[in-house]
């Protein structure tokens, strides 16, 4: 008997039904857009996601050599969907990456302090439920009033399946609503935010069954649907990840994650500290986040008419000390400068500057990037044990993969692990599932190399000054 498990991502969902030795039997993959009516938005249509989760699982489930017993589900953080009591959406969802929230988000970490921000395992950051839903409070109130739930992007998927509500631990703590300490609901969050406390679903396990597919569910009706977890949190547990090791997942944004032992947050407020899935209070991770990574190169190669194949054999020639410097803040940037204002472009262009050398920048400043949340997450008490796990488009770029290690001074260990967050996703409902098969490549040590040294210092500096960013 198969599991089916989701993962409702930014902008696709992926379904895959997963035996009972971790395989994926079969999968399907269905895209959505994301939209920005106003600059610094970044909406979706939730009734594009179930449109998109229903076909995908109808087709895995129709090609699936055995037939499913459950369902596990994952999904993106952060993001706020408004809605009745039967589900119905009341505006479009506003996902991760919108910025709009950015004067209650400063309004919040005023009022709460870096304590109690510790004790929510974030600072207050754009993006996130919290401010997200401070801001409607302010500008849509009637939407606010209208509304029975704000869920969690997965937790609105299951509710239109099964009719339920409920969040659990790792999608939770990721709200900056939630004690990530304590385990539960923070009434100093709530009352900073102006957030109903009746507007949140009731915490549970992330294994335990949130209800029974039965609505527009398609093939899956009929199935138990368990409460399900994070996206972060689904990947670590379908890579088997334990206290002391980690991963870096290089996607439309970048998270460099460290299972911890216990609730131990981040004073300095640079990096993220979330729940893992499973029960409340069982255990945890360290997260640093890049806000813009592949969503940086797409909208670099789209400004330069380029693809990703072009941009890697200009990296292929090397980093030159006269390349111009890119910054990939396309939608401002977590860890480590939690500053939402950062913005996207080229330094120390000139008459001579190639297309090559301007391709290859934005790759190294991706990965300059994705070296200062690593120094963070490091500097933290939390630095992942060696050869990290390197996941993701990139990881299969033998030019980016060696400048990323000499970046961060680490090494990683590039693995082919497509299925890890929706094979996680599904393991949540079928206990004996383990963690997806990893086909591990050489291990790829940093190297000494002076001009990336001393580009990545020049980077930093123009960052860390703000300088013309």
């Amino acid at each position: 008997m198969a599991v089916v498990g989701i993962d409702l991502g930014t902008q696709s969902v992926k379904v895959a039904a997963v035996g009972d030795d971790g395989r994926v039997l079969a999968a399907a993959t269905r895209p959505y857009p994301v939209r920005s009516p106003h600059p610094g938005w970044a909406e979706a249509d939730p009734a594009e996601w179930l449109t998109a989760t229903v076909d995908a699982a109808n087709e895995v489930v129709a090609t699936s050599p055995e037939p499913a017993h459950a369902v596990g589900l994952s999904g993106q953080m952060h993001g706020v969907v408004l809605c009745t009591a039967d589900g119905t959406h009341l505006r479009p969802a506003i996902t991760w990456a919108d910025g709009r929230s950015a004067e209650q988000a400063a309004r919040i970490s005023a009022e709460l302090g870096a304590g109690e921000l510790a004790r929510l395992g974030s600072a207050a950051f754009p993006g996130f439920a919290g401010p997200t839903l401070a801001w409607l409070a302010d500008h849509e109130p009637d939407m606010i009033g209208a509304a029975r739930w704000a869920l969690q992007p997965k937790d609105w998927l299951r509710l239109m399946l099964t009719g339920d509500a409920a969040t659990d631990p790792s999608d939770a703590s990721g709200t900056l609503l939630y004690d990530v300490v304590a385990g539960g609901w923070s009434e100093a969050a709530l009352a900073a935010a102006r957030v109903r406390p009746d507007l949140l679903p009731r915490v549970m396990p992330s294994s335990a069954i949130g209800g029974v597919a039965r609505r527009a569910a398609g093939s899956l009706d009929g199935l138990p649907v368990v409460v399900g977890g994070a996206d972060a949190a689904c990947g670590i547990r379908g890579l088997g990840l334990t206290a002391g090791h980690g991963a870096i997942a290089l996607g439309t944004g970048t998270q460099i994650s460290s299972v911890l032992d216990s609730p131990r947050p981040d004073q300095t407020l640079r990096t993220h500290t979330f729940a893992t899935t499973g029960d409340i209070g069982e255990s945890w991770y360290r997260l640093g986040a890049v806000q813009s990574g592949g969503l940086a190169l797409e909208r670099a190669l789209a400004w330069l008419g380029a693809d990703t194949a072009e941009a890697q054999r200009a990296l292929a020639q090397g980093v030159e000390s006269a390349d111009p410097l890119f910054f990939p803040f396309v939608a401002g940037e977590r860890s480590p400068y939690l500053d939402p204002t950062l913005r996207a472009g080229w330094r120390g262009l000139s008459l001579g500057t190639s297309r090559e050398a301007m391709l290859r920048s934005v790759l190294e400043g991706m990965a300059y990037a994705v070296s200062a949340a690593y120094d963070a997450v490091r500097d933290s008490g939390a630095a992942p044990a060696e050869p990290v796990t390197l996941l993701g488009g990139g990881s299969r770029d033998a030019a980016y993969v060696q400048l990323l290690a000499t970046s961060l001074g680490a090494a990683l260990r590039p693995a082919e692990v497509g299925d890890a967050t929706v094979v996680g996703a599904a393991g949540l409902a079928g206990a004996l599932i383990p963690p997806a098969g990893v086909r591990d490549a050489a291990i790829v040590n940093a190297r000494d190399d002076a001009v990336v040294a001393e580009r990545r210092a020049r980077w930093l500096s123009a960052v860390e000054g703000r300088g013309a960013l």
